[in-house]
């Protein structure tokens, strides 16, 4: 029986997709003032590409930022084989982030894993910057730009493929 929770959801969401109006979270609105702050399917996808590659280019800007606003962005202070290690995992993470702004939809475990990295690695940084003296300046810099991040991937992203693609549910059960 619960395995036909995941299954009545997606219906429920591909159901209002084609009605036409969602909200960010999925829930539709039927009518009254409420209903011209509803965003279609089509301008949702049109805006997480926009926060996909604004997402990229800010891992992209990552060491440049290091350098102008160490303070905010860089962690260790002389020499360490840290900083050019975390860059280039973030350097590679924004190139495709922006390839991915081309079809979302057939990119959605990057985005997610995105959302869960950025908030992971936000709260340990949160955590870490009110634990170390002298590591404040990271609360207007880096911190909240992962939090950032996660809040507008995690509401623009569809919860599911199979949800935001009409049609795919039939075909990855045949394939199966």
């Amino acid at each position: 029986m619960l395995g036909l929770l995941p299954e009545l959801i997606e219906q429920i969401v591909i159901h209002q997709a084609r009605e036409g109006v969602i909200t960010p979270l999925g829930v539709k609105l039927e009518s009254g003032p409420m209903r011209k702050s509803a965003m279609t399917l089509v301008d949702r996808l049109r805006y997480l590409r926009v926060a996909l590659v604004l997402a990229g280019l800010a891992c992209l800007a990552l060491y440049p930022l290091m350098l102008f606003w160490p303070s905010g962005w860089a962690w260790h202070v002389g020499h360490s084989d840290y900083p050019m290690m975390i860059v280039g995992i973030y350097a590679t993470l924004g190139v495709f982030l922006i390839l991915a702004a081309r079809d979302p939809l057939a990119h959605l475990s990057l985005i997610w894993f995105t959302v869960w990295s950025s908030a992971v690695h936000g709260a340990i940084m949160a955590v870490q910057t009110v634990t170390q003296p002298g590591q404040m300046g990271h609360l207007a810099g880096d911190v909240p730009a992962l939090f950032i991040v996660t809040v507008a991937l995690a509401i623009l992203t569809p919860r599911s493929q199979l949800a935001a693609r009409p049609g795919t549910h039939n075909r990855a059960r045949e394939q199966a």
